[in-house]
């Protein structure tokens, strides 16, 4: 029997602590210690999570542990699923959600930093994902930049399931189906469908065991491509197979200079707050 994993997530994304703690992430053999953390106020509720998960009596959650004290939430982990985040509220300003968000990324990297082993794997669900990740990897200098990752491969997911017809590659969230006739993005179809559903995506699992073989997925990691195989020519040309089956060419450089000065303009705003934070 392996020993057990500690295995932290914030936020208390209930539907995904099932999943944790009965399998389909981990393996069916992998024995799982869950590590939730909340502040002070809200613990009487993370007790009440605690208690529901106990009254599930899943063979391979060894134990649950629900702490408002980062000493003993960060302490020793093997995985950190960062669910929790400040969201964006009707009215507020981009950068209002990113100085909040700075701060909590910042501190949560200085814990896992602190505390945490050192090959922990820390997947960063709450958005915007990309720049809080950046923001947590400035605050681990301890751990390996290419075990963080944020939560991209949803859009993986996304293209598998509804256009599995076509070779896709989606660059910032932009791929494009036509859909009765009208062209909808795809993340307008599904996002808020999925939001609402919470489920699982396989991101945890592909960071831990490793993509399938012959496949390269967006797993959003802070790292250079080539470490996960991406060539070094991908960005430059590619196709895609149309309904018609003929081959259209995509100009893809516009397309990544437009997310890439956003991304920029994001991340200088956040290291503003996070310079002063």
């Amino acid at each position: 029997v392996s020993e057990p994993i500690r295995v932290f997530v914030t936020g208390i994304a209930y539907s995904l602590l099932y999943s944790i703690g009965n399998g389909p992430v981990f393996g069916k053999d992998q024995p799982i210690i869950l590590v939730l953390l909340d502040i002070t106020p809200m613990m009487s509720v993370l007790d009440g999570v605690l208690m529901e998960l106990q009254d599930c009596a899943l063979p391979l959650l060894k134990d649950v542990i629900a702490a408002d004290n980062e000493e003993v939430a960060f302490k020793d982990l093997d995985v950190a699923v960062l669910v929790g985040s400040m969201p964006r509220r009707e009215g507020m300003e981009r950068k209002d959600l990113l100085k909040a968000n700075v701060k909590i990324f910042k501190f949560q990297g200085a814990a896992l930093d602190k505390y945490a082993k050192k090959s922990v794997k820390v997947i960063v669900v709450g958005n915007p994902a990309n720049t809080n990740c950046l923001t947590a990897s400035k605050s681990v200098p301890s751990i390996p930049r290419e075990n963080l990752s944020c939560l991209t491969h949803l859009d993986h997911n996304r293209a598998k399931a509804q256009i599995a017809e076509l070779n896709v590659i989606i660059w910032g969230n932009r791929a494009k189906v036509k859909l009765q006739g009208k062209e909808v993005g795809v993340y307008e179809q599904r996002g808020a469908a999925v939001i609402k559903a919470r489920k699982l995506p396989n991101h945890v699992r592909d960071i831990w065991f490793g993509t399938p073989e012959g496949e390269f997925v967006s797993m959003g990691v802070i790292s250079d491509g080539n470490s996960y195989g991406v060539p070094d020519d991908l960005l430059y040309s590619f196709s895609i197979v149309i309904k018609n089956k003929t081959w259209k060419f995509i100009e893809v450089l516009p397309k990544m200079d437009l997310t890439a000065k956003k991304l920029t303009e994001e991340k200088e705003t956040a290291f503003e707050f996070l310079s002063s934070a």
